[in-house]
């Protein structure tokens, strides 16, 4: 019988052991697995490595993008000289012709005239020289036929000075149509030598367009591609700039898990994870202040119904409800052991004090404090919000007696 109870007592000595072995296996990997905080903060600094990597890409694409829109401004500017450059030359050339034009008329209406003038004188000439032939035919134009046929010295006189008169004046009105012949063509030689540097002019500046396009052709050109270099830059900017804010959210991610492993180490190493386990003794609730002000007390400490999960589980603190941006107060003079965001906790404040208590404060917008800062009772440590598992503005205040938590209506009015 005693050997039997022997046997029994081994067997659950034994099967205790590997229950209890069991359970130690089944922590063990976690804790091997979990990146201790140095090896997080290794990660973080390799990430902020390459975080100023990246900065650097993108202040380099930013000042290629800068050089090339100075180069897009230089040669719009450039381009638009040339334009204002041939649409005057257009103006020119169009005077030009218009002038060019105007001196064609000019020169026909002198040809005209030099052709009615060079008639006339030719008709005067025929004339002239008709009368000659007739007087000499006729016989009448020798001085011998005036000497003979004069009736008296003074008849004499009256036929010489009619021959000479009638000589005279035939040659003057040659002269005069010679002289106006000769006008009319200079002035014509003068309009044509005026149409032909014009024209010279007007080739000039033909040549000189021609020029003026293919530079204005040589700029759009140009323009075309620093608009499609800016485009690249642009487009290698946006892809920088959209890794530069994945790295970020990964440096955040990480900078959480960093304050996680440091609040896990920090616990592990100094105060026990408060639990809840049942107290015989309450102790004082002297020295303790209400952290925030309040419209509602929503939720008591103890076991309920989770509103977010739905399960049926402790409640290890108390639900103080208030708008937004409630200042919130350490309860009790002590130092900050952790200043963090949880997933769960969302922005929170832990604070040890020296008696053996500890409190905490969950769900802020965000905390003004750091791990380590020695805070006074009363003073504002953050403010009231909705982060991490909450379904409304509220402060999860919770307070602890040597690792175990108490219900802090114990110790603040409620």
């Amino acid at each position: 019988m005693k050997n039997r109870k022997l046997l029994v007592s081994i067997l659950a000595g034994f099967m205790a052991f590997v229950m209890l072995f069991g359970l130690i296996i089944g922590v063990l990997p976690s804790r091997v697995n979990a990146a201790s905080s140095g090896a997080i903060k290794e990660q973080l600094n390799e990430l902020e490595k390459d975080k100023e990597k990246l900065q650097a890409e993108i202040q380099a694409l930013e000042d290629q993008l800068s050089e090339n829109m100075g180069k897009m401004e230089e040669v719009v500017a450039q381009k638009n000289l040339i334009d204002q450059e041939v649409f005057l030359l257009h103006e020119q050339v169009k005077t030009i012709n218009e002038q060019i034009s105007a001196y064609s008329i000019l020169i026909a209406d002198k040809q005209d005239e030099l052709v009615e003038a060079e008639s006339k004188l030719a008709e005067l000439n025929e004339k002239n020289k008709e009368r000659i032939r007739a007087m000499e035919e006729n016989g009448s134009l020798s001085y011998w036929s005036v000497l003979f046929q004069a009736n008296s010295f003074s008849d004499l006189l009256d036929r010489l000075n009619m021959v000479q008169e009638i000589a005279a004046s035939d040659n003057k009105r040659m002269q005069e149509m010679s002289a106006a012949a000769k006008v009319v063509s200079d002035a014509k030689e003068e309009l044509e030598t005026e149409k032909e540097a014009l024209e010279t002019s007007r080739e000039e500046l033909a040549e000189t367009e021609k020029t003026l396009e293919q530079k204005r052709v040589e700029a759009d050109a140009l323009l075309v591609e620093l608009v499609a270099t800016g485009q690249e830059f642009e487009d290698l900017l946006d892809q920088s700039e959209d890794e530069q804010a994945e790295l970020l959210l990964e440096i955040a991610k990480k900078e959480k898990e960093y304050d996680k492993a440091k609040h896990e180490e920090w616990l592990a190493t100094s105060v026990p994870t408060p639990t809840y386990k049942p107290s015989t003794s309450i102790p004082s609730s002297t020295g303790w202040i209400t952290p925030c002000s309040y419209v509602a007390f929503t939720s008591p400490f103890g076991y309920r119904v989770h509103p977010i999960s739905g399960t049926y589980k402790m409640h290890y603190g108390v639900d103080l409800a208030g708008p937004t941006g409630t200042p919130i107060y350490a309860a009790k003079s002590g130092r900050v052991s952790t200043a963090s965001y949880d997933g769960s906790a969302g922005y929170y404040v832990e604070i040890v004090h020296e008696d053996g208590f500890a409190s905490i404060y969950m769900h802020m917008t965000h905390y003004i404090v750091s791990s380590g800062d020695y805070v006074s009772q009363g003073q504002v440590i953050g403010y009231m919000g909705s982060t991490g598992g909450s379904t409304g503005p509220h402060l999860h205040f919770g307070i602890s007696y040597n690792g175990v938590y108490v219900n802090p209506a114990n110790y603040i009015n409620i």
